[in-house]
């Protein structure tokens, strides 16, 4: 039985979802990747794994196998973060490099390769798609170790933003025209904002 609410992304990239799948979006904590259930969800729900080998891991896993997958993610979410906490707010140097050991070390794990496959978008007759062998479960960490790649190689770091919502916890890459962003979501703490200040205007006005 599926406990959590869907997921949250709003990071507008796919490394800071995934430091948003624990979160307390109406008061409560809620982690989605808290046992194996949960984040093979919470993959799904993201679109980094298919369907398919989710199904195949659900039958094939030994008992315990995959709650060990979680924690392990778990574990490297928490890592992440503080990289991110450490650099955001200004462009990566160079020098970030020493401390991402731990993901080159999880990346160099990948059998990926590619295949040429018919194009579902009609834009031609064939195009090459990249793939992996999803030999155990531990290879379900790959896709979110080059999630998390891609974030450091690509994202403009000057960029990356921690809501301004005081209970908030989450993260979002500022895509926004003239990096004005300041809400994971001004349908969550945008209006908590907006309301917090009218109420503090009308408290001031009767005083």
């Amino acid at each position: 039985m599926n406990r959590c609410p869907p997921a949250i992304f709003v990071g507008d990239a796919p490394g800071l979802d995934f430091l948003n799948s624990i979160a307390t979006p109406v008061d409560i904590p809620v982690d989605w990747i808290d046992d194996g259930e949960g984040y093979l969800r919470w993959l799904e729900q993201a679109g980094l794994v298919p369907g398919e080998v989710l199904r195949d891991m659900r039958e094939r896993a030994l008992p315990g196998e995959l709650d060990k997958v979680a924690a392990q993610a778990r574990s490297l979410r928490e890592w992440f973060r503080g990289f991110v906490h450490r650099h955001k707010g200004r462009p990566l140097t160079a020098a970030a490099l020493a401390e991402l050991a731990p993901l080159n070390r999880l990346l160099e794990r990948d059998e990926g390769f590619s295949q040429i496959v018919p194009d579902p978008a009609g834009q031609g007759p064939l195009r090459l798609q990249p793939t992996r062998r999803w030999r155990h479960p531990d290879a379900l960490l790959l896709p979110v170790g080059e999630a998390l790649a891609n974030l450091v190689c690509t994202e403009d770091f000057a960029q990356v933003k921690a809501c301004e919502g005081p209970a908030c916890t989450l993260l979002f890459a500022d895509h926004t025209r003239g990096h004005a962003r300041r809400w994971c979501s001004m349908a969550i703490c945008g209006n908590r904002a907006k309301q917090a200040a009218h109420r503090q205007r009308l408290k001031t006005q009767r005083h």
